[in-house]
């Protein structure tokens, strides 16, 4: 009875990873494919009339709201998966996340100055957006949806269930392989030599404090602070 019950969870698991995997690879191929199409992806940057738009902010929202609905999904009957859970020390955790920020904005000032065809600020078409005070709603509505709601999800997606699914093979190759579907999940190009060690990093923050809310902080202060730099600058 014991081994059956072993051969039934591990088939569980396997079931579990699978579909994760399959779930990961059709969001990274339909971004893929809006990239080259030129339109706008899942989860790809905005361009000037998006971030004003309230009707981006619903759009968005209903597909983040269909796809943690997927993760928990995949985690049902194991939402111990998730890692949302308090991290073993908060102190800990926020000096680790802080080491995070500075090493990916270290990483991003060396990208930089990589031979490129364009940069993944660009890429990602968020580059000509321009503070307008009579759109501050919308605007207000998308902050909330990129520096929350995308944190909140993307976390539990990959330093969550990914992470753990993957915690078999090993802390580095689970931490490394998270990075690069990170990455490719956001169907970028040039951009990757930035997701990937944000997302790697974003992994080994995980892996440390054993829980998925440090990184969903630095997350959102990465993206919150991204788009306004973008705003003011």
């Amino acid at each position: 009875m014991e081994a059956e019950a072993a051969q039934s969870h591990q088939d569980r698991g396997t079931r579990r990873l699978a579909a994760w995997i399959l779930f990961v690879g059709l969001i990274a191929a339909l971004n893929y494919a809006s990239r080259f199409s030129g339109s706008s992806g899942t989860s790809r940057g905005t361009s000037h009339e998006e971030i004003y738009s309230y009707s981006f902010f619903v759009g968005g929202a209903v597909i983040y709201a269909v796809w943690l609905g997927i993760v928990l999904l995949i985690a049902i009957d194991r939402f111990d998966l998730l890692a949302l859970r308090p991290p073993r020390s908060w102190k800990r955790s926020l000096k680790l996340g802080a080491a995070v920020i500075v090493g990916i904005l270290v990483w991003e000032s060396v990208a930089s100055y990589l031979p490129l065809p364009q940069s993944p600020g660009k890429e990602q078409g968020i580059t000509n957006v321009h503070w307008e005070p009579s759109h501050a709603g919308a605007f207000a509505a998308n902050f909330v949806l990129f520096a929350v709601v995308a944190p909140f999800v993307e976390e539990l997606t990959f330093r969550g269930v990914g992470q753990s699914l993957l915690r078999f093979l090993g802390r580095a190759p689970s931490i490394l392989l998270v990075g690069i579907a990170f990455g490719l999940a956001h169907g970028l190009v040039e951009a990757l030599v930035v997701l990937v060690p944000f997302g790697m990093g974003l992994a080994w923050l995980r892996d440390r404090t054993a829980s998925v809310l440090p990184g969903m902080i630095v997350h959102g202060l990465f993206n919150g602070a991204a788009l306004t730099f973008i705003i003011v600058s």
